[in-house]
């Protein structure tokens, strides 16, 4: 017989919410990232800011880094939940 394996609570609370079919992205704090062409990003559900420079911003999000690349990027606002950046946005890498 085979011993059952335990699971992680993240891997429980996503089983869960998978099940309900409840959205994952506000349920397990998952960040939201949207652009709009390579001019303006909306990023949602970020834990901090790493990095700003006119090159390179860098958020902390709940499992990863967001890294966005690009020329004069400048973050347009920002509260606790989310925020804007604009500029030239060449890319966008998650560390």
């Amino acid at each position: 017989m085979r011993k059952p394996t335990k699971l992680s609570l993240s891997r429980q609370k996503e089983i869960i919410v998978e099940s309900l079919k409840l959205p994952k992205d506000s349920m397990l704090g998952a960040s939201i990232v949207t652009i709009t062409g390579s001019r303006e990003a909306f990023v949602e559900n970020y834990k901090g800011i790493l990095e700003y420079s006119k090159e390179s911003i860098v958020l902390q999000g709940k499992n990863c880094r967001i890294c966005f690349q690009g020329k004069e990027l400048t973050i347009d606002y920002y509260t606790g939940e989310d925020m804007k950046i604009i500029g030239n946005i060449e890319s966008l890498r998650y560390l």
